[in-house]
């Protein structure tokens, strides 16, 4: 039976529902995956102590193999703490990831985002299939991350051969402690090639800007957080701008068959796309919201954008001139040409954005 532990990051009392904005429509749910000593937990504090103002709750696979003392987690089997600084946090013996999500993922929730770790020896892919079963509807799958130990890369490949299958698994693959690798330069390379095509991002500490993870999300007053983390990590915070952003809009429709093309052929190193999409179809205004991470694709109505195709595209290494150039070339000028069985191209991908 699997061990696990939830960690919620709580906001201030009055600032949840019935405080002055609505839950989120739904919970994007990231997995953080990598073997034992990558530093996931080093990630976590990063996410958890930085600015974001998002209410961040943590799924923890097996306490047994995690250092909680560095998350200053105090916990008790089959028991709820509630910590003087605000902090919840139980842990329960439970088979089922849903359970736990489903502690967290309500409409009335305390949480914005919940990132699972994973244990050290978990399969990743394993992991993503449990989140993307889940019958709760207030969740979307929302990644795999990868964390790689650069330090000890060729140690940890002669032990676990599988890494290099996992780095073609996930999403977006961390290379954590850049700074004590040999030659950084020649890794990085090795395993963006490895890799092939996933998007690979050096850190040192588990330093990356949230934003390339997770969106933030609009209220009238900002959350303050009553959460320190500050004595966890001992160097100077430092975000590491390893990745870029490529922004596309136009007033022009989009072509559904051509921008369908561009989805199902996204360049190497695009790991998530966001934004809103026009159509021009008659008879099929609407505009709809996508959001894409790695190759998953999630598409919603979005009544209320404009009627205006505009995206925001994150990765790493990432060529501007041929985003845009491919993107230029999925506009429509004639939308006479295209018909309502054209754009089920793209709306095969549309979720019910009641779920």
């Amino acid at each position: 039976m699997a061990k696990w532990g939830v960690l919620g990051v709580m906001a201030p009392a009055g600032s949840g529902p019935g405080g002055g904005y609505p839950p989120p429509v739904d919970i994007p749910v990231l997995v953080v995956a990598g073997f034992l000593g990558s530093g996931k937990t080093t990630l976590l504090n990063h996410l958890l102590r930085s600015e974001t103002g998002l209410r961040v709750g943590v799924i923890v696979n097996d306490f047994g193999k995690v250092n909680i003392d560095a998350l200053t987690v105090a916990a008790q089997v089959d028991s709820m703490v509630s910590l003087g600084n605000g902090c919840l946090c139980c842990a329960v013996d439970a088979a089922d990831l849903d359970a736990m999500l489903e502690r967290l993922a309500r409409p009335d929730g305390p949480v914005d985002v919940i990132v699972v770790e994973a244990s050290g020896l978990a399969e990743p892919p394993a992991m993503v299939k449990l989140v993307l079963a889940s019958q709760n509807p207030h969740i979307r799958y929302g990644g795999l991350v990868e964390v790689v130990d650069a330090a000890e890369f060729e140690q940890t490949r002669e032990r676990h051969p599988q890494l290099d299958k996992h780095l073609r698994y996930a999403d977006l693959v961390l290379l954590n402690k850049i700074d004590r690798a040999p030659d950084g330069e020649r890794l990085l390379a090795l395993v963006r090639e490895l890799a092939g095509g996933t998007p690979v991002v050096p850190t040192e500490y588990g330093r990356i800007d949230p934003d390339l993870l997770f969106d933030p999300v609009d209220r009238p007053d900002p959350v303050e957080r009553q959460l320190s983390f500050d004595d966890l990590v001992e160097h100077e915070q430092h975000v590491h701008a390893q990745y870029s952003s490529v922004e596309f809009g136009h007033d022009l429709p989009m072509n559904p068959l051509r921008f369908a093309e561009f989805l199902n052929d996204r360049p190497a190193g695009l790991y998530r796309m966001k934004g809103f999409l026009h159509f021009g179809v008659p008879g099929h205004e609407e505009p709809l919201a996508v959001q894409t991470v790695g190759p998953s694709v999630r598409i919603t109505r979005a009544p209320d954008a404009a009627r205006r195709t505009e995206l925001v595209m994150i990765g790493a290494g990432l060529d501007a001139d041929d985003l845009t150039a491919r993107l230029t070339a999925a506009l429509e000028h004639d939308v006479a040409a295209v018909g309502p069985l054209d754009l089920l191209s793209v709306t095969r991908y549309l979720v019910d954005d009641a779920r």
